[in-house]
């Protein structure tokens, strides 16, 4: 059974109370729910976390080392400064995913560039909450 480590970064925590516009009114935990359910259907396991702290990030993503076969991220704004957490998941090796509600290279121009992507296999966004489920149906297919 593939395991999954899904890891939300800052404010994610907000989700249904701040901008509902861009990121609409399900919450977190809303989300992990749409989860659940999709990995009991795809046959995964996964674990899923938050933190507004990039240090913990990082931990998490370096305990990830040989108890996952794919992490998803939704690095919040640490997707456009974060060479921290980029270099977190290079050193692990372990196919990664990162996802966005919004679609970020059709905001703000500081929010189209990640320096995430370019160590992980593919970037999904734009597609709100379903982010995360197309995010698991691309870790049920990584070798």
């Amino acid at each position: 059974m593939k395991k999954v480590l899904i890891v939300n970064g800052p404010n994610l925590n907000m989700l249904g109370i701040r901008e509902k516009s861009v990121y609409g009114a399900e919450t977190l935990q809303d989300i992990a729910q749409k989860v659940s359910d999709e990995a009991k259907i795809l046959g995964m396991d996964f674990d899923f976390i938050q933190s507004n702290h990039e240090g913990e990030i990082i931990d998490k993503i370096h305990d990830a080392r040989g108890k996952y076969d794919t992490i998803i991220i939704n690095p919040g704004a640490y997707t456009h400064y974060s060479y921290a957490i980029r270099d977190a998941v290079k050193a692990v090796e372990i196919p990664t995913i990162e996802i966005h509600l919004s679609n970020i290279h059709g905001r703000e121009e500081f929010r189209s560039k990640s320096v995430i992507a370019p160590v992980c296999v593919g970037q999904i966004c734009g597609f709100g909450s379903k982010s995360y489920i197309l995010a698991m149906h691309a870790a049920k297919m990584q070798d």
